[in-house]
């Protein structure tokens, strides 16, 4: 097997694996695969009897997944459960998954560690490379058409919006008279000429923006809100939900439908607060200084949950590929380049969209 990236570990794998507490023989979802690091950890504890179902719309990454899993299948034997690698957006889970089958589901929300590292995909300000950010490279918009062709209105209500970027107005502005742009370090440059580093700040001056537009282009909130409204359908009682959450857009919408399911009856959420990364993790592994973990167990009728910590032991068969143009119903259309910013659960008020222009 090729080294996929020999820097890539997956965050908080210590506290997943807790809060999963994966039974051997079970059913384990991985909607974020992406290079199987978090997945490699969940096979080793299913056994021969498991089944382990991992979706990823980049197909690059689904194929890094495959080959990973396939060496893992190597070393483990009989011991490796089926697996089974869905090459779809994970807000489709319910088209593929069947109810009530899964034993655990684990999500870990935003942009991998291989999309930032490989400058061609264009997510990085990191090194110049063409403004793309797709996750899924089969759909049509790219960054470049959202900062080519929507008005500055829409380009500042969607950095302010999505980027929590103050400066936005200013932002939109300057990327419009620079029009046109077309590659990652330009507009780096660009956003860093008129809304420099702020005095305490640590980041660099275009990462707000940068998000922004990865978001819009890839859909991600509303893609986020569908997955966890979908997600009590597909566990089974006493299934365990785990997401990891990497800015506070996608933390603010897993803290809203936990609490809006648990208030229902039909979770119980493990994690009054977001677990985050230890001291040791974030020295070793920086990524994981801004993510948090929420956690929540579906009840059964007149049960209460029960706590439990995965045992680890040993596990691992097969991979079977689905989409990529193997089983691809109902694709969603993509939204028009120049679209407003979506509407999703925990977003602001319109109220606090007004400001003064700067």
């Amino acid at each position: 097997m090729t080294e996929t990236n020999p820097r890539h570990t997956p965050v908080l794998s210590q506290e997943v694996m807790e809060y999963l507490a994966v039974r051997e023989g079970g059913t384990y979802l991985d909607c974020t695969i992406g290079l199987a690091g978090h997945a490699s950890q969940i096979a080793r504890l299913l056994g021969g009897q498991g089944h382990l179902i991992g979706f990823d719309r980049d197909p690059k990454a689904l194929e890094l997944a495959g080959e990973r899993l396939k060496a893992l299948r190597e070393e483990l034997g009989e011991r490796m459960p089926r697996v089974t690698l869905i090459g779809e957006a994970f807000s489709r889970v319910a088209e593929f998954v069947k109810p009530a089958s899964v034993d655990g589901l684990l999500a870990d929300f935003g942009v991998s560690s291989m999309q930032l590292d490989e400058a061609e995909r264009g997510f990085s300000f990191m090194a110049d490379g063409p403004l793309d950010m797709r996750q899924d490279t089969r759909q049509t918009v790219t960054a470049e058409q959202v900062v080519n062709e929507m008005d500055e209105r829409d380009l500042a209500n969607l950095i302010y919006e999505y980027g929590e970027e103050r400066r936005s107005w200013r932002i939109a502005r300057a990327i419009v008279r620079a029009r046109p742009v077309t590659s990652t370090g330009q507009l780096a440059r660009i956003v860093a000429g008129c809304a420099p580093t702020m005095k305490g700040e640590r980041i660099h001056p275009a990462t707000r923006t940068f998000q922004a537009i990865r978001i819009h282009v890839n859909r991600e909130l509303s893609e986020i809100q569908d997955l966890l409204l979908a997600a009590p359908s597909l566990l089974k009682p006493g299934g365990r939900l785990v997401v990891i959450s990497f800015h506070s857009l996608e933390d603010r919408i897993a803290k809203d439908v936990l609490r809006d399911a648990a208030a229902k009856g039909v979770w119980t959420v493990l994690t009054r607060k977001p677990v985050v990364a230890g001291e040791s993790e974030t020295d070793h592994n920086p990524r994981a200084r801004s993510a948090k973990l929420r956690a929540a167990e579906m009840l059964g009728a007149g049960e209460a949950p029960q706590a439990r910590r995965a045992e680890f032991q040993d596990a691992g068969s097969g991979v079977t590929r689905t989409g990529f143009g193997l089983l691809q119903p109902g694709k969603k259309k993509s939204e028009p380049a120049g679209s407003k910013p979506e509407k999703t659960l925990g977003m602001k008020a319109k109220a606090k969209k007004k400001r003064l222009r700067d």
